[in-house]
């Protein structure tokens, strides 16, 4: 198990996420497709290269799936009881096609939880960075983690 239990975190804790992802058209295609998201910007190589980008915009949802799932191994791997919520989602940035991604972290903060005596709440910042070290994503995630057993 690689997560970490709720009094192994400390606010301040931060994560370079070693797994990194280079997106695929395949990616893209698959995800808008299996999500029903029609947007020309994703799936239509000329309207893309018609648009301000000039070429395919990566799906946003992919984008912000991918951030979540890079953390995942690191943070709350085998000790999550539940995400709570994700807040303050922003892409500063696009993706394209060929984009490599990797996921950094930080805790911002730690609260014991009221109604589960057996977990804590751990309120994690992400951020999506690409090859150029642009942040192409950042939300907070919000979630109840188990405590470690007596």
């Amino acid at each position: 198990m690689a997560g970490r239990h709720f009094e192994d975190w400390t606010i301040g804790d931060r994560i370079s996420h070693e797994i990194r992802r280079t997106v695929t058209e395949t990616d893209n295609l698959l995800f808008s497709a299996m999500t029903h998201n029609p947007q020309p910007l994703h799936i239509d190589a000329e309207a893309a290269r018609a648009s301000e980008f000039g070429q395919i915009i990566v799906n946003g949802t992919f984008t912000f799936a991918l951030m979540v799932g890079l953390s995942v191994g690191d943070t709350t791997m085998g000790t999550l009881v539940a995400n709570l919520g994700y807040d303050r989602l922003v892409m500063p940035k696009p993706v394209f096609i060929g984009d490599t991604m990797r996921a950094e972290t930080e805790v911002s903060d730690l609260k014991e939880s009221r109604s589960r005596p057996t977990a804590g709440i751990v309120t994690f910042q992400h951020e999506l960075i690409n090859q150029r070290g642009e942040v192409v994503c950042r939300c907070l995630r919000t979630a109840l983690v188990r405590r470690r057993p007596a």
